[in-house]
């Protein structure tokens, strides 16, 4: 029998989105739009770019190089996405790579002038993933605003680094490297702190997530994938049956979705904040 994605696991999966890639780590560069996401690629990779288009796709695919403390890195700058439930091809490809695609480490870019709306997708990401570094990017912006941020208290809120830069000016690039380092390593471990819905969501999310947990076999989170179902997340499912070749559709779920799906669980965050936008 040949092999198959499941046999290989997830290192074909990630061939799947940047064939012959050398690095010894993985990095997907995650964000809102206009957060400055692109800068800090940039800041980060300098000359060493190259783009290209994903893999049967028409969206452009963005990636670069960095070298730090005797390791390389090859960072993909994923297109600006609000939300990981993809309502674009542009949302999907960035999902798709932080769900399937496996990186080393997620680093999401939000912007300090306007946390408390780029920390829906913080949160999102983190129930996908526990390797996420929070890049808390436009400080002198904030600074010039009078926005005033507990960094700390955000980074102990979430469970997860938090690092502010300011990446048109350098600031804070090195210690971002830093922390991408000893998280895809393992040297830093984050602890992303566990999103809780209401007892009626929990209730059927927790019994829909045992039965997910055979079927996914730990290659994606079940409870996160059963909240996707709940939403009736046609787009997510279509993926799951396109690179794990599992098929969640109702037919195959012995416990029956409700008629009407719970929609829009969509957590909120305010933590670390002084003054918002």
């Amino acid at each position: 029998m040949g092999l198959t994605k499941q046999a290989t696991g997830f290192s074909a999966l990630r061939e799947d989105f940047l064939p012959a890639c050398s690095a010894d780590n993985v990095v997907a560069l995650a964000g809102n739009p206009n957060a400055g996401k692109s800068t800090v690629f940039n800041a980060l990779t300098g000359l060493r770019q190259h783009t290209g288009n994903w893999p049967g796709k028409t969206v452009l695919q963005a990636r670069g190089h960095f070298s730090h403390r005797d390791r390389t890195f090859t960072l993909v700058d994923l297109p600006g996405t609000y939300s990981l439930q993809a309502s674009s091809v542009e949302e999907e490809v960035a999902r798709d790579f932080i769900c399937f695609g496996r990186p080393d480490v997620t680093v999401v870019v939000v912007d300090a002038t306007c946390l408390e709306r780029n920390l829906n997708l913080v949160l999102q990401i983190t129930e996908t993933t526990r390797a996420v570094v929070v890049c808390l990017n436009l400080m002198d912006e904030a600074r010039r605003k009078s926005i005033v941020l507990d960094v700390p208290l955000l980074a102990s809120e979430l469970g997860v680094p938090v690092v502010p830069t300011a990446a048109r000016k350098g600031e804070g690039l090195e210690h971002l490297k830093d922390v991408i380092a000893a998280v895809a390593t393992g040297t830093l471990r984050p602890h992303p702190t566990p999103l809780i819905y209401d007892d009626d969501i929990e209730a059927i999310a927790g019994r829909l997530a045992g039965q997910l947990q055979t079927l996914l076999r730990d290659r994606l989170p079940a409870r996160w994938v059963a909240l996707r179902l709940l939403e009736g997340d046609q787009a997510l499912l279509a993926s799951i049956a396109r690179f794990l070749d599992i098929d969640l559709s109702k037919s195959a779920l012995k416990l029956p979705l409700p008629e009407a799906h719970i929609a829009m669980i969509r957590p909120t965050c305010t933590v670390g904040i002084e003054k918002g936008c």
